[in-house]
């Protein structure tokens, strides 16, 4: 019970600091305000998370990373929906969270989106939409993998190796699905801005669903190759 928590809490804190700064300073991609410092920190979180559950539960706190795991032998089933179970719960709290943070402070115009993502960049294709992610996620997920291979330890540098590649796949993808790859992340928003009329974001929540968890199975299906090869 205490490691399904931890995700829990891990993923209400990614929500409330990732989405939260999104809020706050903005994610235009035309100009660029806020981007550099909303990828930071969704990448800044990981890695604090990572070294505060990471001992736990091996801070998941993504449901896309959690399938590459269990593709991967790390976890058995129980677990992983215990864990995904766990992982939204705990974006909805999040978001719940930040939801009476901003209305308690009387400014309930800077929740219309909840940092919720939403097809509304570059382009409006669900299917470009779609590939994007899945690219995104394979790009992070390999990543994690890599990282937290127990036959080929990094040391105690995976947390903040796993952080800044959540900061660069930010980086390329704010501008174009506000980056998801991690599909609890993407509902708890999405259902806090549906509830306050803006539908958008669980209108295209298909894409933030099936593209990380496509993405994550494509990097666990390619890592165990690539590992069984090297051996």
């Amino acid at each position: 019970m205490r490691k399904y928590l931890a995700e829990l809490i891990g993923t209400a804190v990614l929500v409330i600091m990732g989405c939260g700064t999104a809020m706050l300073a903005g994610c235009d991609w035309q100009s660029g305000s806020g981007y550099l410092m909303t990828a930071l920190a969704f990448g800044l979180t990981i890695v604090a998370m990572a070294y505060s559950i990471g001992n736990i539960s091996g801070c998941h706190i993504n449901p896309a990373v959690s399938l590459a795991v269990l593709m991967t032998g790390g976890m058995k089933a129980k677990d992983f929906f215990c864990y995904i179970l766990a992982q939204f719960l705990g974006a909805i709290l999040g978001t719940g969270i930040l939801a009476l943070i901003f209305r308690v402070g009387d400014v309930p115009d800077m929740t219309a989106s909840y940092g919720a993502n939403s097809l509304t960049g570059v382009f409006e294709s669900g299917a470009a939409g779609l590939l994007v992610e899945i690219v995104l996620t394979f790009v992070f997920v390999m990543a994690v993998l890599g990282v937290t291979s127990k036959k080929h330890p990094h040391g105690s540098f995976g947390g903040l190796v796993i952080g800044l590649t959540l900061t660069l796949v930010h980086i390329f993808g704010i501008g174009l699905t506000g980056t998801s790859v991690n599909p609890a992340r993407s509902l708890g928003p999405a259902i806090f801005s549906a509830i306050d009329g803006y539908s958008d974001p669980m209108l295209s929540m298909w894409v933030f669903i099936i593209g990380p968890f496509a993405g994550a199975a494509l990097a666990a299906l390619i890592y165990r190759g690539l590992e069984k090869e090297k051996k």
